[in-house]
């Protein structure tokens, strides 16, 4: 035998051995003809997704109408006419009393609910009282003409109060049994030109934009690479980069078209989030009543079959949507009985349908768990002293979303396509004499290319809901 020579992989047991003595080897390993392939990437909101069709010749903006209904905030008109026949302007604001008669226990309340109302044109308060409880009369319930600020104001300082702006849409949105009653369109016996309505409508749209990729090899890489299906995996490798791609889309407009946003702990912003503020049990709840009060239907509608078709629905649930980070967070969340709020999928997954990613339940929402769900890397408040609690960038605090999407809130945008078809399209053009010219005489290059559109268009944002927090490691 010889002495150790220097690698080389044509050499028999080297490294770390010797060269054999027979002479060159021409295999030194056996290689597993079948290349190891990765499973290809789960999608996780494309099968939540509607598909509105783009027709062709109609440009790239697709935009629709959305009416407001005729009891909601947002209607907000100057066609109203209230029972009064008074005309309800819009740039005027409303604020409605509990009673004309209302006791504080702290006489620095009084004072200052006293002072709103009397701020407001028409409005009389009067404080009486040297001791606990304090008066304060109000000559009347309903107060109108005054600006924003002093509608707040007023309603702030007065227990029960609210208001809200001039409009045709009677007592919109509002649940105060108060406001409901004097806002209700009551007729007399002559009629008369009153309780006039108004309707308003938005336009909503969506655009679309072209994406695509090329790849480009040579002759001898198909006539002596290895692997002698080299072509046919590259051609898998581009379809599930794309649709890797389609899905990083589709999150990154959800999580930016989220309506309802709300913050872990006490933090009102995302650079607030600190130390402490992790999600709870009750920050689940508060946001499934927002959901349910913005009329955000209880089921899910998911693809299941072949692309844009075939489709089964989940009834009475939510789906929320969190990073493989937040697991450990989940698992130790106790609910308001301060026992273990998370439930397994094993323990109900037989009594019905299952989302691609589910782990369990907490709540009214079922929990999938997305491996490459994005993040606010940094995005929180600056970690001082140290904390070996929650992720962070070494500077700031990393902030995550869990993302909750109500049925119909969005739909992406499909081009010449029937629902039946892929909708990405793949050029592949071999080397030889087809790809022959001036830069490539001998026709020794190919390539491959794969292009596609997508286009993405919120519906009804306010179905879509989202908590940022800090994540425990």
């Amino acid at each position: 035998m010889a002495a150790p020579d220097t690698y080389n992989p044509a050499k028999y047991n080297a490294p770390p051995g010797d060269p054999s003595s027979i002479g060159p080897q021409a295999y030194t390993e056996y290689h597993q003809k079948q290349a190891l392939i990765e499973a290809r990437k789960e999608q996780y909101f494309s099968q939540l997704a509607d598909v509105t069709d783009m027709p062709k010749n109609y440009g790239k903006k697709i935009t629709k109408f959305h009416y407001m209904p005729l009891l909601d905030d947002r209607n907000i008109n100057d066609q109203g006419i209230d029972a009064n026949g008074a005309v309800i302007q819009m740039s005027l604001y409303y604020v409605v009393l509990p009673s004309t008669v209302i006791e504080f226990a702290v006489e620095a309340d009084a004072t200052a609910a006293a002072a709103a109302v009397n701020s407001i044109e028409a409005g009389t308060a009067v404080k009486t009282g040297a001791a606990t409880p304090w008066t304060v009369t109000f000559s009347k319930t309903a107060l109108i003409g005054t600006t924003e600020v002093k509608a707040q104001a007023a309603a702030d300082a007065v227990p029960q109060a609210n208001y809200k702006r001039g409009s045709g849409n009677l007592y919109g949105s509002s649940k105060d049994i108060g406001l409901i009653s004097g806002k209700m369109p009551v007729l007399s016996e002559t009629g008369g030109r009153v309780n006039r309505v108004g309707f308003t409508r938005k336009v909503i749209e969506g655009s679309l934009e072209k994406f695509g990729f090329f790849q480009e090899y040579t002759q001898e890489s198909l006539d002596f690479d290895s692997d002698a299906e080299l072509d046919m995996h590259i051609n898998r490798e581009m379809i599930n980069g794309a649709n890797q791609m389609t899905e990083a889309l589709l999150q990154i407009d959800l999580l930016n078209a989220a309506g309802v946003i709300r913050f872990a702990g006490d933090a009102t912003t995302t650079a607030g989030l600190s130390q402490g503020d992790v999600v709870t049990y009750d920050d689940l709840i508060r946001l499934d009543i927002t959901l349910t009060e913005n009329l955000s239907p209880r089921k899910i509608n998911m693809i299941t079959g072949s692309r844009m078709i075939d489709t089964r629905t989940i009834m009475g649930a939510r789906v929320l949507y969190c990073g493989s980070e937040l697991i450990p967070t989940l698992l130790a969340m106790t609910d308001l009985h301060n026992n273990p709020a998370f439930i397994s999928i094993e323990k109900y997954a037989n009594a019905g349908n299952t989302l691609t990613g589910e782990i369990g339940s907490i709540g009214p929402f079922r929990i999938v768990i997305v491996p490459e769900m994005f993040k606010w890397s940094g995005g929180g408040a600056p970690v001082v002293g140290g904390d070996a609690n929650h992720y962070d960038n070494g500077e700031n605090y990393d902030v995550f979303p869990m993302l909750t999407v109500g049925a119909e809130s969005f739909t992406t945008i499909g081009f010449q396509t029937d629902g039946k078809t892929v909708k990405f399209v793949i050029t592949a053009k071999k080397p030889g004499r087809e790809t022959a010219d001036r830069l490539d005489p001998y026709g020794e290059m190919g390539f491959m290319s794969i292009k596609w559109y997508y286009g993405f268009m919120a519906l009804r944002p306010e179905r879509i809901g989202i908590i940022k927090t800090l994540a425990l490691i």
